[in-house]
């Protein structure tokens, strides 16, 4: 097997030697042919003259792969003349027979089938003139049968190449296809994990940078109140690492050892929110309305970080008095709706603008929108619409499981 494909190879790479080698074998039969004695009875000098005409149709066969059509036409020219002028040398067609595989091999069926069928009547018309005998005698039969098979050979060497090549290019393109879909799910998964840490870091540090400055400020004039500021990072910073870990927990792998979790949050955490925002010294007002049913858990997770995100802009980025959130529950949508108070003129912190990007992304990946802007009466708004129950297409891979 391996010599066979050290030789494929090497045939491959010199397409002429590959070309020449079945006109080398067609001459050597047919000097053997014709140095066989009539009924086999013994041998004699090889007729040069029968040797010679086959080698003369042979020599188009050395650049049949280039130039298939002409290749026939030419073998067959020599083969016919050679069929009329010495018509008891049976190997007179062999070489039109190579230009006819090869030739349905390399050119079109029609093409092909056509020159294959026009050689078969004129080998055998002219084979059973030069013979004076039927054209339907079994010899003349036989050389239309050989021209035909040729023809039949090489068309299905070429189908089976045809095949083999849309299969490769099918495989080919569904591995890229495999890798281009890898590389979007894990980016897709890169941008939904950052999405999640820059909504808990920016949430919760924002929040102990605020009451770390109460503290400051009042521990030495009012030490009970910073006591209660201190208190708060605290539990805001426990919060944060324990979102923070249930984040990072996505990126292990389902063997690694099994560690604490909590569960994402969600609308039924909005009380402890807001709670931590009036903490901070943001007053915020809460509002339901419409008939308050169980969401999608997306998008009970979704509506959290939009909320979170929005009030932690208020707090970080606005003088604001008051922030109010709304949640309006439609027949198929969640409507939900952050506004604050601040003075247009009032300045503002420095942002990435990752957190607005972060909203819509949730809200799209979800079949939802979100649009933001200013308030012509002062302050900023948050609106999304959020759907109810998702799409079949619309559900994302868990980013944690609900429980411990």
């Amino acid at each position: 097997m391996q010599v066979q494909d050290v030789c494929r190879q090497w045939f491959a790479r010199h397409e002429r030697a590959r070309d020449a080698l079945p006109a080398v074998l067609v001459v050597v039969v047919a000097v053997a042919a014709s140095a066989a004695a009539d009924g086999g009875s013994g041998w004699h000098t090889p007729r040069a003259g029968a040797a010679a005409w086959t080698a003369l149709a042979c020599l188009p066969l050395v650049v049949r792969s280039r130039w298939p059509l002409p290749v026939v036409l030419a073998t067959l020219a020599v083969d016919l003349t050679h069929l009329a002028r010495v018509p008891d040398f049976s190997l007179s067609p062999a070489a039109s027979l190579v230009a006819l595989y090869t030739l349905a091999t390399r050119s079109t069926r029609r093409t092909a089938w056509t020159a294959g069928l026009a050689a078969s009547l004129a080998i055998t018309a002219l084979y059973a003139v030069s013979r004076s005998v039927s054209p339907l005698a079994g010899d003349s039969l036989l050389r239309f049968d050989l021209a035909i098979a040729a023809t039949a050979l090489g068309d299905a060497v070429r189908s089976r190449r045809l095949r083999l090549a849309r299969v490769e290019a099918r495989a080919e393109n569904a591995e890229r296809t495999r890798e281009a879909e890898a590389r979007r799910r894990v980016t897709d998964e890169r941008i939904r994990i950052a999405r999640e840490l820059h909504d808990v870091v920016a949430h919760h540090m924002t929040l102990v940078n605020a009451q770390a400055g109460v503290a400051h400020h009042l521990m030495r004039t009012d030490p009970d109140r910073a006591y209660q500021a201190l208190a708060h990072i605290k539990d805001n910073s426990r919060t944060a690492l324990d979102e923070l870990r249930a984040t990072v927990g996505l990126l292990r792998q389902p063997d690694d050892a099994p560690d604490s979790r909590v569960p994402l949050p969600g609308l039924a955490d909005l009380d402890a929110l807001i709670g931590s925002l009036q903490a901070g010294g943001l007053p915020v007002r809460f509002e339901r309305t419409g008939l308050v049913r169980p969401v999608a858990p997306a998008t009970d997770l979704t509506a959290y970080r939009i909320i979170q995100e929005a009030l932690t802009n208020t707090h970080k980025h606005a003088r604001a008095a008051e922030a109010l959130v709304a949640l309006d529950y439609g027949a198929d949508a969640l409507r939900v709706t952050v506004t604050d108070d601040g003075r247009p003129g009032a300045p503002k912190g420095p942002g990435t603008g990752h957190g607005l990007i972060g909203m819509r992304e949730r809200a799209n990946a979800i079949g939802g929108t979100v649009t933001t802007g200013a308030r012509p009466e002062g302050g900023f708004r948050v609106h999304a619409e959020l759907p109810l129950a998702l799409a079949p297409g619309n559900h994302p891979k868990p980013l944690a499981p609900k429980g411990p």
